[in-house]
């Protein structure tokens, strides 16, 4: 009630001209509104003591009234809010370059689901330099990419470095080598990352710096093709050591070998965001990330 809030700051200030000031209407304006209620109640309110206002005990009354309504309009605002909020999810978008999509966001959407349930999740896909423009434009809330960012205006947050590693299927005749090393994958049937990629280009850079030539029979830019086609076509492949989890190793009967040179095509994964404001979905994202890679 209008009439019960202006009462309120009237009793608060103890002075119609002070009262008349903090709520932006004239002192007239003010005794006028203070009347109408009186003659709405059918009581006196207040008594005028020379220039003091003092409270009746109708007006005592009527003032206590006033604190507890508005105490309960707070209350109903809160309730209100939270029940307009819990009727509209909380959203959060996620631009991936193609191997993180496939490497890392997907534990990481886990990790945070487990305590955010109800948050809508939307993921973009693209190659690094798109994902960057993406998270400048603000068309996502963040990026996951496996490279470290250095872009003006953009924060990047490192989680873990990562390097290839070279997988060979059940029964492939360098299992029976104690040791490899990069010039052994010269003429070596493999499957490849698609061109255009961070690991592509780490790749070729490093077969190119030694002069090494695999027989490349197919370039596929899924993780989990690469993977079912190594055992079928009986190649070898070369994939970032953080997708390659043990049971992805045991249940596709595949093995993991470490070439010293390889751990020259270390990447950094990280999460890149606008220096802006963040929403909450993003910082409890980044910070649920962190988390989860021990960076905290």
């Amino acid at each position: 009630m209008e009439g019960l809030d202006i009462f309120s700051v009237v009793v608060e200030q103890q002075s119609l001209n002070k009262a008349s000031q903090l709520l932006n209407l004239s002192q007239p304006a003010l005794s006028r509104k203070i009347m109408k209620l009186e003659e709405d109640l059918g009581v006196q309110l207040f008594e005028r003591r020379g220039k003091r206002l003092a409270l009746t005990r109708a007006g005592e009354l009527c003032y206590e009234y006033a604190l507890e309504f508005r105490a309960l309009e707070r209350k109903f605002q809160l309730s209100l809010r939270e029940f307009v909020k819990a009727g509209r999810p909380a959203t959060l978008t996620i631009g991936a370059s193609l191997t993180t999509l496939q490497s890392t966001l997907p534990d990481l959407i886990t990790a945070y689901t487990a305590h955010f349930p109800a948050t809508d999740i939307k993921a973009l896909t693209g190659k690094t330099h798109e994902i960057v423009s993406m998270v400048k434009e603000r068309k996502v809330d963040l990026g996951v990419v496996a490279s470290s960012i250095h872009t003006p205006g953009l924060i990047c947050e490192p989680l873990f470095d990562d390097h290839l590693c070279l997988v060979l299927p059940h029964g492939h005749p360098y299992l029976a080598k104690p040791e490899l090393v990069v010039t052994d994958l010269n003429d070596l049937s493999m499957i490849l990352f698609s061109k255009g990629t961070w690991y592509r280009v780490l790749t070729d850079e490093l077969l190119h710096r030694y002069s090494v030539f695999p027989d490349v029979k197919m370039e596929i830019d899924s993780f989990e093709a690469i993977i079912r086609l190594v055992s079928t076509c009986r190649a070898a492949t070369l994939l970032p050591k953080s997708y390659l989890r043990d049971r992805l190793i045991r249940q596709n009967e595949l093995t993991v070998r470490d070439i010293p040179e390889l751990r020259q095509t270390t990447r950094t994964t990280a999460l890149i965001y606008s220096d802006g404001a963040l929403l909450d979905t993003a910082r409890d994202f980044v910070e649920e990330a962190k988390r989860q890679y021990g960076r905290l």
